[in-house]
């Protein structure tokens, strides 16, 4: 039996599998597209070095300056879609995005402009249901974190009503082989806004660092098979 053969196979396949990295989707509408909290997210997690062990992707380039201005975050990439209402996401997009990137972790923030546009609260969750349920078909082990909305000072019944869904939803949907976390960014004053809908740099930090010590510890404690379950 040729052994040396065998032991440069086996070390090839755990070589393989050793560099195969964490897919990471940031999903969502402009406050994901066009802010700069994934770029202070990716710093974050190079901080807490495990950059090394995780992808960002999607099917949108990073195109801003601070996407660009460290070039290990350049060339990462994610799924935010200026004036995507949470529902068209859902019931249009989703499937396809998630099957041309396969991703292991997704995190959203989406409702925002279901609510500028009068759609039902209901309406939103039940799209993070469909998300979630296309999710786990391509991967049974997918994480998901959905992140609070951002506040709209003009209309902030809804966006209250919709936060305090989400962590009942959240229970409901959560699955041990495939757990659902909520990054709360609340309280959230309405001086981080920079027009009123978006985040302003004090608002990206505040979103950023509530995902980076999430994200740090799924990433430490996950494989791309196994589940992991806070303790």
């Amino acid at each position: 039996m040729n052994f040396r053969g065998i032991m440069a196979a086996a070390y090839l396949i755990g070589t393989a599998v050793a560099q195969t990295k964490l897919k990471i989707m940031p999903l969502g509408d402009s406050i994901t597209e066009i802010t700069c909290w994934r770029a202070k997210l990716w710093n974050h997690l190079k901080i807490n070095n495990v950059t090394d062990r995780v992808e960002f992707v999607g099917s949108m380039n990073n195109t801003q300056e601070c996407d660009t201005a460290d070039p290990d975050f350049a060339t990462q990439h994610h799924e935010g879609h200026t004036g995507y209402l949470a529902i068209d996401i859902a019931y249009d997009h989703i499937e396809t995005w998630i099957n041309g990137t396969k991703p292991d972790i997704v995190t959203f923030m989406l409702g925002t402009d279901d609510i500028a546009r009068g759609r039902r609260i209901q309406d939103v969750v039940e799209a993070y249901t469909d998300m979630a349920q296309k999710m786990r078909q391509h991967n049974e082990y997918t994480k998901i974190i959905v992140n609070t909305v951002l506040p709209l000072p003009a209309n902030m019944i809804p966006v209250k009503k919709l936060n305090d869904m989400i962590p009942d939803w959240a229970v409901e949907q959560n699955m041990t082989e495939s757990p659902i976390y909520v990054n709360d960014i609340y309280p959230f004053p309405n001086d981080l806004l920079r027009d009123g809908i978006h985040p302003n740099d004090a608002g990206d930090d505040l979103i950023a660092n509530g995902l980076s010590s999430l994200l740090t510890w799924i990433i430490n404690s996950n494989t791309t098979e196994a589940p992991t379950v806070p303790s």
